[in-house]
């Protein structure tokens, strides 16, 4: 069978599946060898392998034993015997990869396999799944096999305490939810002791459903926020502006950047509205950050498609997986601009205090994996951003579903006539059905048109997402007829009903082109797990959004040529070519503005990791008091730099003020002048022996823990208040450099400039800051002689 299937695989993956059959039979070759062993034998064959690995036996060397201890393991108390195809998706994984297995192919059981391996290096695994369900159930079931095999095994959930989540991260294997382990990252990095942390260093990770989390969920950065003042009355008027607004007139929308601007026209209505003379004026920013915000949340959010308003508040929803995102908002006034648009209640807006890109944090792993069911037409993007192949792993039973070319439309009413149909046909014969839909509001039309033709269905969407897995486990169900707003990593196997098989399986009917085929074949790969029968095809309408978005113009040169039976079913073959091109563009867009994104991150990413290494080295060190004094030292040099400057002669440099402000910092200054010098280096050398005077003052007082924890707590605070400022001017910076392209400057060449001398002053505040903050508390502890003395 193998055979078979690489017949149609590319050299590379023909030679890793070879090279994975090879480690696949040794593990078959042992298998016999553990059946005979009792559970405390096999317990103690895993503690001893474990030793091995820690006393410097390569994972690759034991891949074969561990594999064959779980398989044991997982017969034994799950009574699951892995198949060799779970073994070669496990292997792939384990050297950092991505394992590509269709629906049913029993992912969660493979994943058993190379978490266990690489646990074995006493490191951490973590265990990234699309939702806490999935968690938790993957942590109670394939948990028990670890736990059989001596290691332990920890769940990582929102509402966990902290001790709580100390302990889940010192498992050796760890279950969790992945933007919690990234939020986790973040609020580690705001602590102000070692001891409030909670993850240990970064080192294997397996992502289930790798594409969803890494590339449908990377949009929406993680953010953690506090609460600040909120002008409602600002949103609502902004809101009723917007309202007034004419696309081409008052502002132009790029539908495959998915980005606004005001027109003149528009900015000259605004300025009209607010009585002022220049929008662009920085006294009006903060104005024109809420006009756009309102502009935005009219063109860009839709109800029921971008968010839901559920006891009058509004819920965003994942355009990916059709999931309520809880506790998840949009920052920068974006949610409140909602929420005016809405007629709502204006909730406390969010101030950025931490974040990081699902991209960028998960790539801070040394070794990063997964699997998914749907990654190839993505595999350039993993490997770019993570180093990662996709493999594919032949199921394990051929594939028998029958997947019908697409059927194109001339309308939407057409098109969703016609699904009605179709699934009164297929109920009829008692073939089930899942309609596929892309949005909360197309399900919901989809189902008007089923009311109509009078046929029973389960309706599943973000606002029924209480019921779903008791949906998916029926929707393979003799006469079952499910509405879906996109299947994506639903984790629950859709088992056939008695007789279903023989009425052909289970019937995906798609109601339009996803923005990626990806997406497409995630739907269309519920049906015909484990060598069951099944069917899918896609119902398509020229007037479906992405057709429109992306190839309006081709579209309408269409229209005089169209041909269409009677049912509107258009003949045209150029109909398809369209179509096709114009997902292929939506797939490029949205890995541009992903790749845009993460370049625009990557800015934040390295000053990020500059400022948490400040930190870290601030909360480990026992002598935080030397580190201020690094930033004392510093201080004084950039401060004397900078009131000296090459370009003006001596009389012009202000000296009083620079003496004045190096008291503050260095007490001992006041005994010293400035009298007489002409030279730079002269002012640095009588700073350096104040300095070093003040230092001798200061070095008795590191031994008193009382101060070292001041000058621990000092220069936290400093740190912590110039970074969230830093992330208000970043973001302030992000928002309006498209608009530099209109001068022909390149957006991210600037963003990186212009970003690196905001974070060049901000560090040269900080330092500054704290020497000023401390020195003016160790004032009292620090006996200063009078007298002045010249050293010029």
């Amino acid at each position: 069978m193998f055979k078979t299937v690489k017949k149609f695989m590319p050299d590379h993956q023909q030679k890793q599946l070879k090279k994975y059959e090879r480690i696949t039979e040794d593990v078959n070759a042992r298998e016999e060898g553990l059946q005979t062993l009792t559970d405390d034998e096999l317990k103690e064959k895993s503690h001893d392998l474990r030793y091995r690995v820690q006393e410097g036996a390569s994972i690759e060397d034991v891949t074969a034993e561990a594999f064959a201890l779980v398989r044991e393991a997982a017969h034994r108390v799950l009574g699951m015997r892995p198949f060799d195809v779970q073994l070669f998706g496990g292997i792939a994984i384990s050297q950092g990869d991505i394992a590509e297995m269709g629906t049913g192919e029993g992912k969660t059981l493979v994943a058993a396999l190379p978490s266990y391996l690489r646990a074995l290096e006493g490191k951490g695994v973590h265990v990234i799944t699309v939702n806490d369900y999935l968690a938790k159930r993957d942590f109670e079931t394939i948990g028990q096999v670890h736990e059989f095999l001596g290691l332990t095994v920890g769940l990582n959930y929102a509402q966990l305490a902290p001790e709580g989540k100390q302990e889940a991260y010192n498992a050796d294997i760890t279950y969790g939810v992945g933007s919690e382990f990234g939020f986790d990252y973040l609020r580690d990095n705001m602590a102000t002791s070692a001891s409030e942390r909670v993850q240990r260093p970064f080192h294997y990770a397996i992502i289930d459903e790798i594409d969803s989390v890494l590339i449908d969920e990377a949009k929406t950065p993680l953010v953690i926020a506090g609460k600040t003042i909120v002008h409602p009355n600002l949103y609502y008027v902004c809101a009723r502006m917007a309202r007034s607004f004419k696309e081409d007139k008052d502002y132009s929308y790029d539908r495959i950047a998915r980005s606004v601007n005001l027109t003149d026209q528009g900015i000259t209505k605004v300025e009209r509205a607010f009585g002022i003379d220049n929008l662009y004026d920085l006294d009006h920013h903060v104005l024109y950050h809420f006009v756009l915000q309102a502009l935005r949340a009219k063109v860009m959010f839709h109800k029921d498609v971008d968010y839901i308003i559920d006891e009058g508040a509004i819920k965003l929803v994942d355009m990916f997986t059709g999931r309520i995102m809880e506790g998840r908002s949009l920052g920068e006034g974006l949610h409140q601009a909602i929420e005016a648009k809405e007629d709502l209640e204006i909730t406390q807006e969010n101030k950025t205090q931490a974040t990081i890109t699902v991209q960028n944090y998960f790539r801070m792993y040394p070794t990063l994996s997964g699997m998914t069911g749907t990654a190839k037409t993505e595999e350039e993007e993993m490997q770019q951003l993570y180093g990662m192949d996709v493999i594919q792993i032949p199921p394990n039973r051929l594939r028998i579903r029958e997947d019908h070319e697409d059927v194109v439309f001339s309308t939407v009413d057409q098109k969703y006539r016609a699904v009605a149909e179709k699934v009164k046909t297929l109920h009829k014969k008692g073939q089930p059905v899942i309609v596929g839909t892309a949005s909360i509001i197309q399900s919901e039309t989809v189902a008007t048109y089923l009311d109509g033709a009078e046929i029973p269905y389960e309706l599943l969407n973000a606002k029924s997402v209480e019921n779903e897995v008791q949906l998916i486990s029926l929707a393979g169900q003799k006469e079952q007829v499910t509405i879906a707003t996109n299947m994506a990593g639903r984790g629950t196997d859709i088992m056939l009903g008695e007789g279903v098989a023989e009425l052909g399986g289970l019937f995906i009917l798609g109601t339009e082109r996803h923005d990626s085929r990806r997406i497409d074949n995630q739907l269309k790969g519920r049906s015909g797990r484990q060598g069951d029968p099944g069917e899918t095809q896609l119902y398509i309408s020229l007037e479906d959004d992405m057709v429109q978005r992306f190839s309006r113009e081709d579209i309408e040169d269409l229209y005089p040529s169209l041909e269409m039976d009677d049912d509107g079913v258009v003949k045209n073959k150029e109909a398809k070519i369209i179509i096709d091109k114009a997902q292929e563009m939506s797939e490029q867009g949205n890995f541009s503005i992903r790749e845009y994104n993460l370049k625009l991150d990557n800015v934040i990413y390295d000053q990020r990791k500059v400022i948490y290494e400040w930190r870290d080295k601030v909360m480990a060190s026992d002598d935080p008091l030397s580190l201020w004094i690094e930033s004392l030292t510093s201080a004084t040099d950039k401060l004397i730099t900078e009131h000296t400057p090459e370009d003006d002669v001596p009389e012009n440099w202000h000296l009083d003020q620079l003496k004045e402000t190096l008291s503050v910092m260095v007490p001992v200054m006041s005994e010293y002048t400035f009298a007489g010098v002409e030279e730079a280096k002269d002012i640095h050398r009588t700073t350096h022996e104040a300095l070093d005077r003040y230092l001798e003052i200061l070095d008795p007082l590191k031994e008193k823990s009382g101060v070292q924890a001041q000058a621990r707590k000092v220069l936290l605070s400093v740190i912590d208040a110039y970074w969230l400022k830093q992330l208000e001017d970043m973001a302030k910076l992000k928002e309006g450099i498209n608009l530099r392209s209109y001068g022909q400057e390149d957006p991210l060449r600037t963003y990186n400039k212009e970003g690196f001398e905001l974070f060049t002053r901000m560090y040269d505040q900080i330092e500054r800051d704290a020497s000023m903050y401390l020195a003016r508390i160790l004032r009292p502890l620090t006996s200063v002689t009078k007298g002045v003395k010249n050293h010029a």
